[in-house]
């Protein structure tokens, strides 16, 4: 058996695609009337309309029910994940917990599975990350994805566990490459959505998502992830998907911004936040890292789109 927490359109993807597998899911939802609804229709017709729930997927609203040591898949906004884990670390704890989130926490500048080490330390943390869609593997297309876990054993049969007939798990002990990929393609995504928003074109996208490729290895390589790690699914992986599709949260909240257009507040924009602190850090460190820089300026209303292609455009010419 396994859990999955959150009932958002990822959470509910991956709990489709593990019991279509033929193995026993819990489903747990926060909201007790979106449960009822979802157990009486067999369909999360909020968050994933369409796709039906199988028969092995068990809806739940109590964490408590979940039997010890089943493995938990924590599919939360990363900004929320703190709060979901100290309200029920009773209950989560002495298991495999795997995040599902990708960021970097605003308040701490810490990633999920450092919150997770803080909070609930018998727990076993872990991360999954990589180019997806919840539509995609909700329908059972063929999706790729990386599970970190600085376990070696554990991280196996998490891997074993959550390989499906369409979800292929590799495998990593690099959890701060798995996790910085994750979080800096969504600030590069907005970058990007941005850039095709305002008309600038596809080759203007690639040299952005180019150099913003370069700047999350510049990071992550500072905080000694592993170089194949950034080159593999969670890193280049994520970002070529992240940038090119209108799927893409973060790269719809930036085509937006690039046409001066309002964005529905209610969706979750991850990078938004992310953006903020990983250029904390970054300055903390002395990483130089331009297009997440220009990202938070337009964000705070000092920059405007053009003025930060100005601004990248003018900087000074060296060799790549």
């Amino acid at each position: 058996m396994i859990a999955v927490a959150g009932s958002g359109a990822f959470g509910t993807a991956l709990a489709i695609s593990l019991a279509a597998n033929g193995q026993a899911v819990q489903l747990w939802a926060r909201d007790p009337d979106h449960a009822e609804e979802m157990r009486r229709t067999r369909e999360n017709a909020r968050r994933l309309p369409g796709v039906a729930l199988p028969d092995a997927l068990q809806i739940i609203t109590e964490l408590e029910t979940i039997p010890a040591e089943i493995p938990v898949l924590l599919s939360v906004p990363m900004q929320r994940l703190r709060d979901m884990l100290v309200l029920h670390k009773l209950a989560l704890g002495g298991r495999p917990l795997v995040a599902c989130c990708k960021g970097v926490e605003l308040s701490t500048g810490l990633g999920p599975t450092a919150i997770i080490e803080e909070l609930i330390p018998s727990a076993m943390p872990a991360m999954l990350t990589g180019p997806s869609f919840a539509a995609d593997i909700a329908r059972g297309l063929p999706t790729a994805l990386t599970l970190a876990c600085h376990d070696r054993a554990a991280g196996r049969a998490l891997q074993q566990a959550l390989s499906t007939h369409n979800l292929r798990i590799y495998r990593t002990t690099d959890t701060i490459g798995a996790e910085l990929g994750g979080a800096v393609k969504n600030v590069i995504a907005i970058a990007s959505g941005a850039v095709m928003g305002a008309g600038l074109g596809e080759s203007a996208r690639a040299a952005l998502m180019t150099r913003g490729f370069a700047e999350m290895q510049r990071m992550a390589l500072a905080l000694g992830a592993q170089p194949e790690t950034l080159s593999g699914l969670s890193g280049f992986g994520d970002l070529a998907l992240t940038c090119t599709s209108d799927q893409s949260r973060n790269y719809r909240f930036g085509q937006s911004l690039g046409r001066g257009e309002s964005f529905d507040a209610s969706i979750t924009v991850e990078g938004a936040a992310t953006s903020r602190a990983v250029l904390e850090r970054a300055r903390e460190m002395k990483i130089d890292m331009p297009i997440t820089e220009a990202v938070v300026a337009m964000l705070d209303g000092t920059l405007q789109l053009r003025q930060a292609m100005e601004m990248l455009l003018s900087r000074p010419l060296k060799e790549e």
